[in-house]
């Protein structure tokens, strides 16, 4: 039954146990670091993925249909009028929230400059 050694100690090969800290307690195991690089990853596989489902999207609605625009008149893709709707839609949301971001930090360079510093 006994080996005559403390059954953690670091030369135990093959070893399961986690190592204890202080009363015999377990270390917990550590959730990998998120970095940059891995977000980057993970960003370019997720549009990766949205621009195989826009492909597959396009090529199943590919049926010609009348755009009336400004007095324009023209047929188009369905696919392709939906996706230049969807962009118009993405460019007024950022102008929207450029428009935002430029009004909070003018806001705040104002803030500033009254606050006495010190």
């Amino acid at each position: 039954m006994a080996t005559g050694r403390p059954p953690s100690t670091p030369s135990d090969e093959g070893a399961t146990e986690t190592p204890s800290v202080g009363h015999g307690a377990p270390l917990a195991p550590r959730a990998p670091r998120l970095t940059r690089a891995s977000a980057v990853w993970a960003a370019t596989g997720a549009g990766l993925l949205l621009l195989i489902l826009l492909i597959v999207f396009m090529l199943q609605n590919s049926t010609n249909v009348g755009v009336h625009f400004l007095g324009l008149t023209g047929t188009i893709p369905l696919g392709l009028a939906l996706l230049i709707a969807a962009v118009g839609g993405g460019v007024v949301v950022a102008i929207a929230g450029v428009a935002r971001v430029t009004q909070l930090r003018m806001n705040a360079r104002r803030t500033r400059r009254r606050t006495p510093r010190g």
